[in-house]
């Protein structure tokens, strides 16, 4: 188990290098000049030469993806130009792990993510277990219920959640359950070391709004690999034993079916990370997937790059803790 966890964090290393090396390639094949968005409007040509030689971004990708590589394992130091703040010898350090300096926010990107990295985590966390208890839970029952009018109705329903868009899907949540009824109150995000109550109330609506969406494919995958594995030998041999139909249900049936589901479950967790841009910037939550989409407009490379990593780090580790998990599931799978 260890060896095998150890190679495949040793994989996951090489696959982040080779995700930032293939971003900067994506981002660089547009033509555009980043520099030409850390002066706003009193950019000339005459800056923007000058801002994209302080930033390196005249030279090589390669040489610029390899600098960015030694700050990540060292730390880097960072030239600010003059027309970026007033003091022209200002040098930014930049400690490892140095995921880059922004010069659009004037900051370090580690400094600009590192807040937000709990904001998505918990959304997306919040988000898993709604989901995972709506859609396992429910195809569960449609699949007990096989045929009839309930599961029927849930499949129906789950088809309508996953077809809906997630901005229309918070779009009607918002108008509905917090201007029109009140049911919540608006969404704020408050950190759960500040209030934990409030951070818990504050997750509700954005994490429905996303675990709608997912639990509506989760219950018509529960339901199919419920009953797929309703009709395997080993069930019959135990319900000729005489073996309890609730025990036969979930200890066996539902055991069994897991598996699938948590393959499904560790790649969507991952996923959704980077997937709820649509959700934070409706709820105005200051995540990943809010600067995401800000770094994008303003062809931010040094954000854009950090919030690669970051989400390309959260869908390895959680694959990583699916391998592990299935050794506990399944009795069967074996690790090497």
């Amino acid at each position: 188990m260890f060896t095998y966890i150890v190679r495949r964090l040793i994989g996951g290393v090489v696959m982040l290098i080779v995700v930032s090396f293939v971003t900067f390639l994506l981002f660089f094949s547009s033509g555009t000049n980043p520099a030409q968005y850390t002066c706003g409007k009193t950019c000339t040509p005459a800056i923007v030469e000058q801002n994209s030689k302080v930033l390196g971004y005249n030279e090589p990708v390669i040489e610029q993806w390899g600098r960015f590589v030694q700050g990540i394992a060292v730390g880097r130091d960072y030239p600010v130009d003059k027309s970026m703040i007033k003091d022209p010898n200002t040098i930014v350090h930049c400690s490892a792990p140095c995921l880059g300096y922004s010069p659009q926010l004037a900051q370090t990107v580690t400094q600009t993510l590192k807040p937000r990295i709990g904001v998505s985590a918990s959304l997306a966390l919040a988000a898993f277990v709604m989901w995972m208890i709506l859609g396992v839970g429910f195809g569960l029952v449609a699949a007990v219920r096989r045929g009839g009018l309930l599961d029927k109705t849930l499949v129906g329903v789950a088809l309508m959640a996953y077809a809906m868009p997630t901005v229309v899907t918070a779009l009607v949540l918002y108008q509905f359950l917090v201007i029109k009824w009140q049911v919540f109150p608006t969404p704020e995000y408050v950190g759960i070391t500040d209030n934990p109550a409030s951070w818990f109330v504050g997750l509700l609506l954005p994490g429905l709004t996303l675990a709608l969406f997912y639990a509506g494919a989760y219950v018509r995958l529960t339901r199919a690999f419920i009953l797929e594995t309703l009709g395997q030998d080993f069930l019959r041999t135990a319900k000729a034993k005489g073996v309890a139909p609730r025990r036969i249900l979930f200890k066996h049936t539902l055991r069994a079916a897991l598996t699938p589901i948590v393959t499904q479950a560790g790649l969507d967790f991952g996923a959704v990370l980077g997937g709820a841009i649509i959700t934070e910037n409706v709820f105005g939550y200051p995540g990943l997937g809010q600067i995401a989409a800000q770094s994008a407009v303003t062809f931010d490379l040094p954000t854009t790059v950090g919030v690669v990593l970051i989400l390309a780090t959260f869908v390895i580790i959680a694959n990583l803790v699916v391998d592990v998990l299935y050794g506990f599931i399944d009795p069967r799978v074996k690790l090497v």
